[in-house]
C-alpha cells in the first residue's frame, strides 16, 4: 500500500528540515566565529609597529599588486609567508634588513620586467612592516594560499 504525502506532513517536513537547517548553520557561525577569534589570529602579539606595518601596508596600496593571505590582486607575489620563504621568520633584526635591502633596490632598472615602485619608506616604516608581514606569517591559515615559490 502506498502512502499519500498530506498537506500537513508536507508541511512538517518544509518546517522541520528548515529548522534543522537553521540550526546547522547558526552551529557553523558560532564555530567558525569562535575559531577566528581564539585559533587562528595571534591578537596578543599585535604591537604597535605591526600596526604601523599595516598602516604603511594600506597607505602604500600594497595590496593594489600584492596579495597576502590570498587576498588582494596578483601582480606581484604573495606576501604573507614572505619572511618564512625569505627564512628570517624567527629573526626580527634580519627580517628588517632583508625588507629595507629589497625596497632600498626597487625599481630595479631592468626594462620589460614588473618592478615595485620606489616609497621612500623611513627606517620606522621598514620596521613597522617588516613586523607586520612576520606577524602575518604567525596566522595559522591552514596552509592557505598554497604558495611555497617566491
Amino acid at each position: 500500500m502506498r502512502e499519500v504525502l498530506t498537506k500537513s506532513m508536507a508541511r512538517n517536513i518544509f518546517y522541520g528540515g528548515s529548522l534543522f537547517f537553521i540550526l546547522i548553520f547558526i552551529a557553523l557561525f558560532v564555530h567558525g566565529h569562535w575559531y577566528i577569534v581564539n585559533v587562528s589570529t595571534n591578537e596578543e602579539e599585535l604591537t604597535d609597529s605591526v600596526a604601523l606595518g599595516k598602516h604603511v601596508w594600506e597607505r602604500k596600496a600594497c595590496v593594489n599588486c600584492h596579495s597576502i593571505l590570498g587576498e588582494g590582486a596578483y601582480f606581484a607575489p604573495e606576501l604573507g609567508n614572505v619572511m618564512v620563504r625569505w627564512g628570517v621568520q624567527d629573526d626580527p633584526d634580519s627580517a628588517f634588513e632583508t625588507l629595507k635591502g629589497w625596497m632600498e633596490a626597487q625599481p630595479t632598472g631592468i626594462e620589460g620586467r614588473r618592478q615595485m615602485p620606489q616609497f621612500n619608506l623611513s627606517d620606522e616604516e621598514i620596521r613597522g612592516l617588516s613586523d607586520f608581514l612576520l606577524w602575518t606569517s604567525t596566522i595559522n591559515t591552514q596552509g592557505w594560499p598554497p604558495n611555497d615559490a617566491g
